[in-house]
């Protein structure tokens, strides 16, 4: 978020993706190990993402077996591509207009942009949120006096939007999304 703020705002927007996630030593882990693929889901992945990066280049360290010095195996880190496999398809399928889209995390309270949770947003036409530990959010819809469906999408699995208890919210201010089903 930093480098894509700081390259928006001189007139000159990178593209801007993450690598070298995890200790030096280990990067992402091998499937199998205990391993640190849902942090990297989380706050890597899906943190760049909502940033408005571009994604990961995944780092496998030196310390395991097919590690980032000699991996032929690029199937050990099989959960981690399934993970990248899910988030592309969310904003394909779903028909995301990322490039239309920026940072808007203080709309779901998040005035610091820390990892508490994010929200990637064409104000007024689509909001996507991501709780990286689960849970409830609100959001401001500011002046907007639109009609928005609410849908959930599981990060770890994919497949089809959700709906939960609640479907619609309606602007102006504040509303409750609820928690997913």
């Amino acid at each position: 978020l930093t480098w894509v703020q700081a390259s928006t705002d001189a007139g000159r927007r990178w593209v801007v993706a993450n690598d070298e996630q995890g200790h030096f030593t280990t990067g992402v882990k091998p499937d199998g190990l205990d391993s640190n693929r849902d942090a990297i889901r989380q706050y890597t992945l899906w943190g760049n993402l909502m940033a408005g990066g571009a994604g990961v280049e995944y780092y496998f360290g030196y310390e395991y077996p097919q590690n980032d010095l000699n991996c032929e195996d690029w199937r050990s880190r099989d959960q981690s591509w399934e993970y990248c496999r899910i988030a592309l398809s969310f904003f394909k399928e779903n028909k995301i207009p990322f490039w239309e889209m920026h940072n808007a995390d203080s709309l779901v309270g998040n005035e610091q942009s820390d990892n508490s949770k994010y929200c990637f947003a064409k104000p007024g036409e689509v909001y996507a949120i991501y709780l990286p530990n689960g849970g409830y959010a609100d959001l401001e819809l500011e002046d907007n006096d639109v009609e928005f469906n609410v849908r959930w999408f599981n990060p770890r699995v994919g497949g089809s939007l959700q709906t939960a208890s609640i479907k619609e919210v309606n602007g102006p201010g504040k509303v409750t999304l609820g928690e997913p089903p």
